[in-house]
């Protein structure tokens, strides 16, 4: 297995992983592993934008409230003000490394969005991710001290034991390089997981098909502390038929104005929610879920027909064009919409400067459980949290690399070459698993379907463990594994949790239970 060092080492080319690779640089040497192309990453298909305070009648303490009502008692308060107070300065930056917001007569032109008593979005039209992740690319392209190697996906991560103390501490990870099909093992004194979700866990995701929450899975197998995975965001809002990755309504046309409705034409978030259309989206999921199942209709109805056109064109153009490929005229018709896994709000815990529980590993964005998100995600806070904890983690990379070295301890990995159908029914267990947690783990579960799941994943990750111990790896194979992990650590914790609240709604504990359950979800695998 050839070796490749280097002074820090970033899985993930999303947000957090170029933002934070763009400071460590001015520090340490960099190697960006990325298992597509580098500018494949949720990032890229986010479309509402980020949160942060620039409006007038605007205020810190307005948007640390909207956040700590969203996220239904557990978010972290000290998480949420500091992420509220650093917000501006980070947006700034983001501007000065050459991302175009959107701008009116007064400066960045700023949105609305559920669950926000202020306008407060800023955006990029509706094609923010793409823009942020054009801009970090290009920063990132003209710093000679940055490596990126694409096409190369984490098995896991190397934990070896501290010379100096002989505690566990994260040295690298092995990687398969499956554009030369050759296994790597890239060592580190500093490794930051940025891999993003698990969307592609459930049968309807808004995430692109690397979502497969290879970092949850890595961090709980070294034995990381993780949280709050019970913590699934559904968007309410992803155009019907949402198959493969489903295109996202972003929240933003409902902040203009739009309106959910029923089949009939009567709205449907009447009387469910004083802000209606614009309520938090674990209530606007569950509300559509409800409908769809007692009304036996395959999806709801967004519309946004009462909005000016010339605003449509300027705010929403690549909605528009995305719907009017398929044959609908947003102007003149509703959209139809169903929910769709979109954002994981647990994950590995970490402190405010981005530290896990597994001393040399760091974790931000999506794949990280900082405190901030609590039960439910405010809307356009996720992009913020990635470039805020991104900064303050590479604050530390020159503490980090003064610690003493370690020795780092491999893992097994099989040699056999897979056949075709081997390689079959591992696509046949991946589409199992989505079947299976959108039944039994998705918007509405109950006691008796998770338990149903748990059997379920654990035999089929036993199944899958014999393979990976025999066979050379595949991305299909590995992404399996890492999915069968992750979708096992979100049944684990739902289980756990034996009320409803935000995210998490159990129809045998359809109530919130503040006196035994006011608390994280831990999992603790060390």
């Amino acid at each position: 297995m050839r070796v490749v060092e280097s002074d820090v080492l970033v899985i993930g080319s999303g947000i957090a992983g170029l933002s934070f690779a763009l400071k460590a640089a001015d520090r340490a040497d960099v190697a960006l592993v990325t298992k597509k192309e580098r500018a494949a990453s949720s990032t890229n298909y986010a479309q509402g934008g980020i949160a942060a305070v620039f409006g007038t009648d605007d205020s810190s303490d307005l948007h640390v409230r909207d956040t700590l009502v969203a996220g239904a008692g557990l978010c972290h308060r000290s998480a949420v003000e500091m992420l509220v107070h650093d917000g501006p300065a980070r947006v700034r930056e983001l501007i000065e490394w050459g991302v175009q917001f959107t701008q009116d007569a007064h400066g960045p032109a700023l949105g609305r969005e559920g669950g926000h008593s202020r306008r407060r979005i800023l955006h990029a039209k509706d094609l923010t991710g793409r823009e942020i992740e054009r801009a970090l690319l290009a920063a990132l392209a003209a710093h000679p001290r940055v490596q990126i190697f694409e096409d190369n996906l984490a098995i896991d991560l190397v934990v070896g034991f501290d010379l100096q103390s002989g505690r566990r501490r994260c040295a690298g990870a092995q990687v398969f390089d499956h554009r030369n099909d050759e296994l790597l093992e890239f060592r580190a004194s500093f490794t930051m997981l940025a891999t993003g979700g698990l969307g592609q866990a459930f049968r309807h995701t808004t995430n692109p098909e690397i979502a497969t929450g290879d970092g949850v899975a890595m961090a709980a197998r070294a034995g990381a502390q993780l949280r709050n995975l019970e913590f699934v965001q559904f968007h309410p809002t992803a155009l019907y038929p949402a198959e493969g990755r489903a295109f996202l309504i972003s929240e933003a046309v409902r902040g203009e104005g739009a309106v959910l409705r029923r089949r009939d034409g009567s709205p449907l978030m009447k009387g469910v929610h004083p802000l209606e259309s614009l309520a938090p989206r674990d209530i606007v999921a569950r509300a559509i879920d409800v409908y769809l199942k007692e009304s036996g209709e395959p999806f709801a109805l967004l519309d946004m027909t009462a909005l000016p056109g010339e605003e449509i064109e300027g705010h929403f153009p690549n909605i528009a064009a995305e719907c009017s490929a398929s044959g609908i005229d947003v102007r003149r018709e509703p959209i139809p919409v169903v929910p769709a896994a979109h954002y994981s709000c647990g994950g590995v815990w970490t402190d405010d400067h981005g530290r896990t529980t597994l001393p040399g590993l760091y974790a931000a964005g999506e794949v990280a459980c900082t405190g901030v998100h609590g039960a439910n995600r405010l809307a356009s806070n996720s992009l913020l949290e990635a470039v805020v904890y991104s900064h303050r983690a590479a604050a530390l990379v020159p503490l980090e690399l003064a610690r003493a070295g370690s020795r780092p301890i491999g893992h097994p990995i099989g040699t056999r070459s897979s056949g075709s159908e081997e390689q079959a029914h591992w696509a046949r267990l991946r589409q199992q698993l989505r079947d299976l947690m959108w039944q039994d783990a998705g918007i509405v579960r109950s006691v008796a379907r998770l338990e149903r799941a748990s059997t379920a994943i654990s035999r089929m990750r036993a199944d899958v463990d014999l393979a990976f111990l025999s066979c050379r790896p595949v991305p299909e194979l590995l992404e399996l594994r890492n999915l069968l992990d992750a979708a096992a650590l979100v049944v684990r914790c739902a289980r756990t949790r034996r009320e409803s609240r935000g995210l998490h709604y159990n129809a045998d504990y359809p109530y919130r239970d503040n006196e035994r359950c006011l608390r994280d979800t831990v999992v603790a695998n060390g």
